[in-house]
């Protein structure tokens, strides 16, 4: 059973999964309005430092140079890389697609955690639960994109594990201030080779600015912060494993907004899913 105290966080994991699982229909209307994947993400995380400095003053920097990196580390793998692999594979592949392989991320994060956590060891039901939830997105692949979704999947099981090291040591609204930065920072030499164009015309579009609201104030400033506070209570095999709704919202909401067909294997993979979730949850 969950302890009472743990219901809150398990609600911001599962509303964080939910807002991130609709990013990638978002982040899909934007590459169609003409913006670069560098340029989504670093309109999206500018938005969220901006949003997120009134409530992250005081510290500036992590207290030794060891903790700076990881922040950095953080920054550069839940950040700059990761959404950079994740919107060019959207260029590529159907929303969907590319939210059930990024998905796999728990199972990553999960496996290399029991290695080098005994805390953090997966039971046989979490084992199984996950599992089934892999086969889950496994009905769904295309060879289109893959291989940088599934990037996306590994540099999200990097950043969970550099969370996990530095988690308990600082507030989640400082480690999310600090991805922001180095996100921002890591991302800048990639408009060296592709520059910045974005014009007012472009911005000034509702679908374009409304999206990017979303994506930088909500599905960044707000769920990066509710996402490491859930990180540091429920363990990182846990919270992760909330990743696996992704593409549920995924499917429903590119169906809904830009017509990408629901298939048989969708939902069959969405029910594998929702089961494998719930096993390994369970007791």
């Amino acid at each position: 059973m969950l302890k009472y105290t743990e219901y809150k966080y398990h609600l911001a994991a599962l509303f964080t999964v939910t807002v991130w699982g609709a990013t990638f229909v978002s982040t899909k209307v934007l590459i169609a309005n003409s913006l670069t994947p560098a340029e989504i993400f670093l309109l999206r995380f500018a938005m969220a430092y901006v949003c997120i400095l009134p409530f992250a003053r005081g510290r500036m920097w992590a207290a030794g140079l060891r903790d700076e990196l990881l922040l950095a580390a953080a920054g550069l793998s839940g950040g700059s890389l990761y959404f950079l692999t994740e919107n060019v594979a959207l260029e590529y592949a159907p929303a969907s697609n590319v939210s059930l392989i990024v998905c796999t991320a728990p199972v990553w994060t999960a496996v290399l955690l029991s290695l080098l956590y005994g805390s953090e060891r997966m039971s046989r039901r979490q084992i199984a639960g996950s599992a089934l939830a892999f086969a889950g997105m496994v009905l769904r692949l295309s060879p289109r994109g893959d291989l940088l979704a599934l990037s996306a999947a590994l540099l999200w099981m990097v950043y969970s594990l550099a969370i996990k090291r530095i988690g308990g040591r600082y507030p989640a609204i400082f480690i999310t201030r600090k991805v922001f930065f180095y996100g921002l920072v890591t991302i800048l030499p990639v408009f060296a080779f592709r520059p910045f164009d974005v014009s007012w015309e472009v911005l000034s579009r509702p679908v374009v600015w409304g999206n990017l609201l979303f994506l930088g104030v909500v599905a960044s400033m707000l769920c990066y912060v509710l996402w490491n506070a859930a990180m540091h209570r429920l363990g990182a095999v846990r919270t992760t494993n909330y990743i696996y709704f992704n593409p549920l919202v995924t499917i429903v909401a590119a169906a809904l907004c830009i017509g990408e067909r629901i298939t048989l294997a969708a939902l069959a993979g969405a029910a594998l899913i929702l089961y494998g979730m719930w096993r390994a949850e369970k007791g």
